[in-house]
């Protein structure tokens, strides 16, 4: 199985990384954004930029060469998310910027193909209408969180989070 295959990937920081971008990110390009359509990741159009930032990825394979485990580590990005409200045309409205220090993510390849990802330090999270917790939410976690995400559907499911959580969308709309 290709880890590199997964279209959709999450961990920010670790990407600064969803559903905002592609896990297992080798080092990260200045000056990255996006818009997710509004009903993706909030209620509303939301944008994610992020600046600086540098990953180191490691794969680790079995006797086959099959990748069964990615490592990514490093230093932290200035991550900022933005509601762009819900027109066609997107407007800049709120925006919150958040200063990470860094951020492990660990991914393993179950047997039945699904990945398991661990993830630590400063990581947000995009779930989409089809996850489990269905979205749209964007929470930011300061901690630990854990997911598996099936390459077959696409669709995250959150298995557990500890430490501090911060919901992107109710920041953003008030």
């Amino acid at each position: 199985m290709k880890i590199s295959s997964i279209s959709r990937g999450l961990t920010l920081s670790a990407l600064a990384a969803a559903a905002l971008v592609t896990p297992a990110q080798p080092a990260l390009a200045d000056d990255v954004s996006f818009i997710l359509p509004a009903g993706i990741g909030c209620e509303f159009n939301l944008g994610v930029s992020w600046t600086g930032g540098n990953l180191h990825t490691e794969e680790f394979t079995d006797k086959n060469g099959e990748v069964v485990r990615i490592l990514t580590a490093g230093k932290g990005v200035l991550l900022t998310y933005t509601n762009y409200g819900t027109k066609k045309k997107p407007v800049a409205g709120e925006s919150i910027t958040i200063r990470t220090d860094g951020s492990v993510t660990e991914i393993v390849v179950n047997p039945d193909g699904t990945l398991t990802y661990t993830a630590t330090g400063h990581n947000g999270l995009v779930m989409y209408p089809s996850d489990v917790p269905a979205g749209p939410s964007t929470i930011h976690y300061i901690g630990r969180i854990v997911f598996t995400v099936d390459p077959v559907t696409g669709v995250f499911t959150l298995v557990s989070t500890s430490g501090s959580a911060l919901d992107v969308c109710a920041e953003l709309a008030s």
